[in-house]
């Protein structure tokens, strides 16, 4: 379960935070005129949190890394949560927009679905944030936008466009979660899949009974041997991605 949500902050300051109103404009802004702005705040709280992960991104840590006392960022930022839709929100604004192989709609959607992958490898922590309640800023904005062209001309009604999208980033998300999880167990373990596996073989053969399992035992060895461990990220999502695309393909003929 994320640890993170976006919009927990307090809607109105998240808004004028991120659609940069004035000082004049945005709700209990007092104070003289500011030498940073939010989007150096966000991007060294980006910084930080690609390299540590979000729960390393603290108002202390991120007033350190600008030369802030954690008051001062305070008059800048109301707190984690609205620096949090901050962060997202620049994070959404700067993904990749790839050129589709061509102008069917699947290609398309690839393009969506690999540019969102992109985004996923680039920031792993953006994976851990439930966004059920999305910062509604100009990245989320021009992000939604994007995507949404791609499923244009399906003849899809709005509403099943909406959840089409929604599957198709659903699905991402859960493939960058697991490529996050690969490798914090490769970087934890010091070892690749097929070391950790070769490591452990001579005891998984003394507990792991073929017959028992024949089936487990015969597809976990072909798996095994593709994959060169349990667990492939790449061919997950180019599997599950073809299959995605097939399902939606069922649904705008059904159309």
């Amino acid at each position: 379960m994320a640890s993170d949500r976006s919009s927990a902050g307090d809607p109105a300051r998240t808004l004028a935070l991120l659609w940069g109103l004035t000082a004049e404009e945005r709700p209990g802004r007092r104070g003289p005129r500011q030498a940073r702005s939010t989007g150096e705040i966000a991007a060294a709280a980006i910084a930080l949190a690609d390299a540590e992960g979000v729960d390393a991104v603290t108002m202390r840590r991120v007033a350190q890394e600008l030369g802030l006392s954690p008051m001062a960022l305070y008059t800048y930022v109301p707190g984690k949560a609205e620096l949090l839709d901050l962060m997202l929100d620049a994070v959404y604004a700067t993904m990749p927009r790839s050129t589709p192989a061509d102008e069917g709609w699947r290609s398309r959607v690839t393009a969506v679905a690999d540019d969102n992958r992109a985004l996923h490898r680039a920031h792993p922590w953006v994976a851990a944030v439930s966004t059920s309640r999305p910062p509604l800023g100009p990245g989320l904005m021009a992000k939604y936008e994007y995507e949404l062209g791609a499923f244009e001309g399906t003849g899809l009604p709005d509403v099943d466009l909406d959840a089409a999208l929604t599957h198709l980033l659903g699905f991402v998300q859960t493939c960058a979660r697991m490529a996050a999880d690969e490798r914090a167990a490769r970087q934890d373990s010091a070892m690749t899949d097929e070391q950790w596996w070769a490591a452990n073989a001579e005891l998984l053969a003394r507990v792991f009974d073929p017959e028992r399992y024949p089936v487990a035992a015969r597809v976990g060895a072909a798996a095994g041997e593709a994959h060169g461990g349990a667990y492939s990220p790449d061919h997950a999502y180019a599997f599950g991605l073809a299959r995605v695309l097939d399902g939606l393909d069922a649904l705008i003929a059904g159309r």
